[in-house]
């Protein structure tokens, strides 16, 4: 998993509420195990106007020129509800997007985001509203999100303090998902086994 330190980007308002794991990446898209090539069904059902996907719909923010290579998302309340489908980060992270800012999630997308490198920051409605009228000014108006300082900087000098789990911050800052966690103990789990093996070797 990437290291996630500090990120600089063009923010996309998505001012939807209540946008479903399904409504990220619809079901159709979930007959692979793979975590690449998903960013093409990302948001699907709203960035096309017909089923195989070839002709994309002008109005939808991500397909406007400004946003095309969006980093961070601005979304509104409740973002990532619906089912715990791994596949939401996935298609996210394939399409470039690495940060989502809302002031809620689901709790199963949430926590499935920092298991993949994504990280999702809970901001008040006041904040919200704030880096929605940044975002809306298009690619002239980038983000910066300082993960160790725990700080969103805006394109005027504007800045908005978050806060975040110290642990899982740990993880993002150093790119550890549950395998590199685990291969941290390497060490510690291949004396274990040594020693049992030696205890026990007709196991």
């Amino acid at each position: 998993m990437d290291k996630f330190t500090t990120l600089e980007g063009v923010a996309a308002p998505l001012k939807i509420i209540n946008v479903d794991t399904d409504m990220i990446i619809p079901k159709e898209y979930l007959k692979t195990i793979k975590r690449t090539g998903l960013g093409t069904g990302l948001f699907a059902e709203l960035r096309y106007k017909d089923q195989a996907g070839t002709i994309e719909n002008p109005d939808f923010v991500l397909n406007k020129p400004a946003y095309k290579n969006a980093k961070i998302l601005v979304a509104d309340d409740n973002f990532g509800c619906g089912s715990s489908r791994e596949h939401a980060p996935w298609a996210l992270l394939d399409f470039g997007i690495r940060c989502i800012i809302s002031t809620s999630f689901g709790d199963i997308f949430y926590n499935n985001c920092f298991k993949n490198g994504v990280l999702p920051i809970r901001v008040s409605p006041e904040d919200l509203v704030k880096l929605f009228d940044d975002a809306d000014r298009g690619a002239n108006a980038r983000l910066t999100i300082d993960l160790a300082a725990q700080e969103i900087r805006g394109p005027d000098g504007g800045m908005i303090k978050f806060d975040i789990d110290p642990f899982r911050k740990h993880l993002l800052l150093n790119g550890l998902d549950d395998i590199g966690l685990t291969m941290e103990k390497g060490s510690k789990i291949d004396s274990f086994e040594s020693k049992a093996s030696a205890a026990r070797p007709w196991v």
